[in-house]
């Protein structure tokens, strides 16, 4: 009825107005008095959290509790059974109580973006059979000071509320982004995040574990060296668990999950693109499923087969092929800058390239496709050696033939730099080991272009031995757009005979 009031009110009140001023009253006053009253209450609203979306907000938390389960999560086998080792001192009170185990206030969550830490957040709620509320730390800072602290307050107050009403022993009040109410303090002048992370804390000081219904405090982010210390010391995010990228194992577990309901060609091999997808979040794997699909869709074939799947992994990896339309001269300069990549991969790390493509792809004119390695996560220095000189491979084939760099190798330095980071992070170069603040800048540019000098002359050595592969491969890249990893490779060893 109220907003029917209101309608009615919006509607009438302008014509009332436009009487009034026909038969000469003076409308000024009241045009005033409606501003004033219509400000102040616009800030009674946004005070009390009812402005911009105040209802859409409370109706999104007050939605009914996900019945997402940890069987639908893919891989995060370790971060699971943390979690659900946690949670079980919600769902065994009285076990733990015997034992004098203090029950946990709050588990913080961290890792990339879509590794699916708001997914186990729902799993969670499921698992205990608890009320769950969601928000972001964005939905709490507000332009007027104390609105965030006031919907903290209201936030915990409603997970009560509804775990009475529902007759439920529990509820989970899980944080998305809680670094952006979390961030240290650092007393400057943010005093409304100071606020609402004040009322943070003291409603997290606020929650007994005796009481019923009892609450728990599930927050993510990726920034954990952001959050105020207050935060996670124990008593409050007592639990700190990570969720990581996806090994081998569990995106193949991941692309299984999202396989279910699309039909996958008996020939397609799912474990293949699992050791293509290296470094992939589970978000991403989720879009390769679905790009698959969607090419399989475009060829108006009737199940997804394994050209498709390859297809989707380079759309998620470098995005979709574009129409660009360039010079022969640009053609010829892109094909030997990727030929340039692609023998110093193959020399290096033999039988390592699946295919030299000269087609444009997101913000790439060409790229060269690599066959699955194994996972690794420890590498020494040989091995951040011959990646720096592959990511070189490209400007150094430039120079070769053209007297010069070109734009295109940008990418390709941003990726050499942060190797060389690493190295020197790792203690891997002549400086030993080292800390950033105790050694000057000149020294780590010294170093830096020390470094770098000495693999692109490295580089530039073994590209000229194998000077013929350029020649005779240019000619087919240009000519088909691809260069399968079994011709390159034929063609290298052709070039092999000829130098012995």
């Amino acid at each position: 009825m109220s907003k029917l009031y209101k309608e009615i009110f919006v509607g009438a009140a302008p014509v009332l107005l436009i009487f009034l001023y026909f038969i000469g009253v003076n409308i000024v006053p009241l045009l005033f008095m409606t501003i004033i009253f219509g400000a102040l209450y616009y800030m009674t609203r946004m005070r009390t959290g009812g402005g911009f979306g105040g209802s859409e907000r409370k109706a999104r938390n007050a939605a009914s509790p996900s019945y997402m389960t940890f069987d639908d999560i893919g891989g995060q086998h370790r971060a699971k059974g943390e979690l659900k080792e946690a949670l079980d001192f919600l769902i065994k009170h009285d076990e733990i109580q015997k034992l004098g185990i203090r029950p946990l206030k709050g588990i913080l969550l961290t890792g990339p973006p879509g590794t699916g830490k708001t997914l186990m957040a729902k799993a969670a709620a499921h698992y205990t059979n608890s009320v769950f509320l969601a928000a972001a730390g964005s939905e709490f800072v507000e332009m007027y000071v104390g609105v965030g602290a006031s919907r903290i307050r209201d936030m915990f107050k409603d997970a009560r509320s509804r775990a009475v009403k529902e007759n439920k022993d529990s509820a989970i009040v899980f944080i998305d982004e809680i670094d952006v109410i979390g961030g240290k303090r650092d007393g400057g002048q943010h005093r409304e995040y100071d606020q609402t992370l004040n009322q943070l804390l003291t409603e997290m000081d606020g929650i007994h574990t005796a009481e019923t219904p009892r609450i728990l405090i599930v927050a993510a982010t990726n920034r954990k060296e952001m959050l105020d210390s207050a935060l996670l010391r124990p008593g409050r995010f007592d639990r700190h668990i990570e969720v990581d990228l996806p090994d081998k194992k569990g995106r193949l577990h991941i692309l299984n999950i999202h396989a279910k309901n699309k039909p996958i060609s008996e020939e397609a091999n799912l474990e293949h693109i699992a050791e293509e997808t290296f470094h992939f979040s589970g978000a991403q794997l989720e879009s390769v499923m679905n790009e698959a699909a969607i090419y399989a869709m475009r060829d108006e074939s009737a199940c997804i087969e394994q050209r498709h799947l390859s297809q989707a992994v380079d759309k998620v990896m470098m995005g979709e092929k574009t129409d660009r339309e360039s010079t022969k001269e640009e053609r010829d300069r892109v094909a030997l800058h990727e030929l340039g990549h692609a023998i110093t991969a193959e020399v290096v790390r033999p039988g390592s390239v699946s295919q030299v493509a000269l087609s444009p792809r997101g913000q790439a004119l060409g790229y060269v496709r690599h066959n699955p390695q194994q996972d690794q996560y420890l590498y020494t220095k040989e091995n951040l050696e011959e990646q720096i000189m592959i990511a070189l491979g490209g400007a150094v084939a430039e120079e070769m033939f053209y007297g010069g760099r070109s734009t295109g190798s940008r990418n390709d330095f941003e990726q050499a730099l942060h190797l060389v980071r690493t190295m020197m992070d790792s203690g891997l170069t002549s400086l030993g080991i080292i800390d950033r603040q105790m050694v000057t800048k000149e020294e780590l540019m010294k170093e830096n272009a020390a470094i770098l000098e000495q693999l692109t002359i490295g580089t530039r050595e073994l590209l000229e031995n194998h000077r013929t592969v350029f020649e005779q491969s240019l000619t087919i890249l240009i000519k088909e757009e691809v260069l399968s990893g079994e011709q390159f490779r034929q063609l290298l060893a052709q070039s092999g005979e000829q130098i012995a």
